[in-house]
């Protein structure tokens, strides 16, 4: 099922077209349904920003554990738009929250709080990334792309600490965030393991 959902979004447009479509419906029915407010959109559109950068970050490890396989490889190829996709909800979501909150007064008066200025950090820690997530950059930062990559690990734990705290909702946040922490907890375990027999591990793609 997997491998034939990723067959179907083998052209860059259809992939992005798939992505953009609960993006569109929220803009749609923020627009033209006089019921929907902008506070009924920020939970949403914050959901799918996290779970579009989930995906993204699991496509390493899952690299490493299915290596060769050609819907892992596809994967790889289809990783930087998850994680652009990711921003673009992340920026929806902000956009949500701030017609919600209809003054900058109103938003300063809460930004200390634990769950509001996580996400507020998680955001900035995400703008670099999207913003260097093209050939362009890649080529002009050389080794330093993939150290400033590493910046979306601590805003993943950011997050899932915005997700756990605005909400009040842990276990919907821990539930989301399973697959990732399982899957770089195999990560971090067989790269120590590797190490310590003395063989070359695996490069992560």
């Amino acid at each position: 099922m997997l491998a034939g959902m990723i067959k179907l979004c083998g052209s860059k447009l259809l992939l992005w077209v798939l992505l953009a479509v609960p993006a569109i419906s929220m803009v749609r029915s923020y627009l033209t349904d006089p019921d929907i407010w902008a506070a009924d959109l920020v939970h949403p559109s914050g959901e799918w920003s996290a779970r579009l950068i989930i995906l993204a970050l699991m496509i390493t490890p899952l690299s490493m554990l299915f290596q060769g396989r050609h819907w892992i490889r596809s994967l790889v190829r289809r990783r930087r738009a998850f994680g652009v996709a990711g921003f673009a909800y992340a920026l929806l979501h902000l956009l949500f929250y701030i017609l919600e909150m209809e003054t900058v007064e109103n938003v300063l008066a809460e930004i200390a709080a634990l769950g509001i200025w996580s996400g507020w950090a998680a955001f900035f820690l995400f703008l670099p990334l999207a913003l260097t997530s093209n050939d362009s950059s890649v080529r002009a930062l050389k080794a330093g792309w993939k150290r400033l990559q590493r910046l979306a690990y601590p805003a993943a734990v950011l997050t899932l600490v915005h997700w756990m705290f605005v909400h009040d909702d842990v276990i919907a946040a821990a539930m989301n965030f399973a697959p990732l922490v399982a899957l770089e907890g195999w990560r971090i375990l067989h790269l120590l393991r590797t190490r310590s027999s003395g063989r070359q591990p695996s490069p992560a793609i």
